[in-house]
């Protein structure tokens, strides 16, 4: 397959389109993987058209995305001279992707279970850069759900099947005696509960109209629920896995090979962004809102950028979303190994042969957040270990 115009690289071939479309339909739990595929081909094959900016950022309307959006909307990019167009708003993690993988966006942020997925079930030479953030993700109950062990016989949804919140709130469920199933009726007397994927933004309504009993996302859907009544805070999932990141920032090994000047810069502006927002969460919340890109309440985005809950270990409050930049290994090869207890609908196989404390330095390229870290006062700036290392820490 030729490149499209406009393209920087060269797109994926053929079977590895094919590759992409079923993963990615089974990834996002999509009614079949023709129609996704016929989407990702013709996103392959249509131009680009006339290029106005240099660096085109892909996201989520979630608070994870707050840094390269703060970037955008406060300065930074333009600081580090570069030109980055306004960042495009995708609404499911399977459209993202497809954009992503057919270099209609250049850089994008992405939950670091389907990094994993990309590289090593569809074979696409990217590389993760950065972290997002750290926390941000929650799990929320209806009104009338106050244990986890009223969730049996129940349908919780989650945003992907490789999403960290599949992850830990399956973790969560295992804790309580109950057992997480895919595409099986769940049972309130086995003690099952059915995990479907379904859309942030479909999430809300899906609560409120009492068609799942609990969802596991991103803020601030977490905090929308709670503001319109539909639901209740049940746990952060920071409270399952400490200080674990949900999402990372990714590009193509091309873009790290033509251009390390343009990763350095980009990485820069978005360390710098991460330390404004931790200088002043209530301003990084007006400027996702007033900007508008979160689509939500300004109240819910503020509690989430702002908010605080007590630590369950008698500690200090923690914030619901941090902001640290720096990939640790140890998260790496300990999420493989969660990733291996994990039920999805989707490619398993993929994680027998992957080397838990081998990967990271196949998918991450540090070099330019550890340059970005020592130009923004060093790691206790940025509130990380002066080694760079650390022991994860689950429950």
């Amino acid at each position: 397959m030729s490149d499209s115009p406009g393209a920087r690289g060269p797109l994926l071939d053929r079977r590895a389109l094919l590759r992409a479309g079923g993963a990615l339909a089974v990834g996002a739990g999509a009614v079949g993987g023709a129609a996704a595929l016929g989407s990702l081909v013709t996103s392959a094959t249509a131009p680009r058209g006339a290029a106005t900016d240099d660096i085109r950022i892909g996201y989520l309307p979630i608070t994870d995305a707050a840094p390269l959006l703060v970037a955008h909307g406060d300065g930074y990019f333009e600081r580090q001279e570069l030109l980055v167009g306004r960042p495009v708003l995708f609404r499911s993690w399977s459209s993202l992707m497809e954009a992503f993988l057919t270099r209609q966006v250049d850089l994008i942020h992405l939950l670091m279970p389907s990094a994993v997925q990309l590289r090593y079930v569809i074979g696409a030479d990217v590389k993760v850069v950065s972290w997002n953030h750290t926390g941000g993700g929650a799990i929320t109950v209806a009104p009338d759900v106050t244990e986890v062990g009223q969730l049996a016989g129940t349908q919780v949804a989650i945003p992907g099947w490789w999403s960290i919140h599949n992850i830990l709130l399956q973790r969560v469920l295992r804790a309580n005696g109950l057992t997480p199933v895919a595409r099986r009726a769940p049972s309130r007397s086995e003690g099952t509960v059915e995990l479907v994927v379904m859309g942030p933004s479909d999430m809300i309504p899906a609560l409120a109209t009492g068609s799942i009993s609990a969802f596991t996302v991103a803020d601030p859907f977490n905090a929308g629920a709670v503001a319109q009544g539909v639901g209740s805070l049940h746990m952060l999932l920071d409270q399952v896995w400490r200080d674990h990141a949900c999402c990372v920032t990714v590009v193509h090994q091309e873009l790290i090979d033509s251009r390390p000047d343009t990763v350095q810069a980009l990485v820069d502006a978005a360390v710098a962004a991460q330390l404004g927002i931790t200088a002043d969460r209530s301003a990084a919340a007006a400027i996702l809102s007033g900007k508008n890109y979160l689509p939500q309440p300004p109240r819910a985005v503020d509690v989430a950028m702002t908010g605080t809950v007590p630590d369950p270990g008698g500690g200090p409050p923690r914030n619901r979303i941090d902001f640290h930049p720096y990939p640790f290994p140890s998260f790496t090869a300990e999420l493989v190994r969660q990733m291996r207890t994990t039920v999805v609908d989707g490619e398993t196989r993929f994680l027998d042969g992957l080397d838990p404390a081998g990967i990271h330095h196949e998918l991450v390229d540090d070099r330019f957040v550890r340059t970005a870290i020592a130009r923004h006062g060093g790691p206790a700036a940025l509130g990380l270990p002066a080694s760079l290392t650390r022991h994860e820490r689950l429950i």
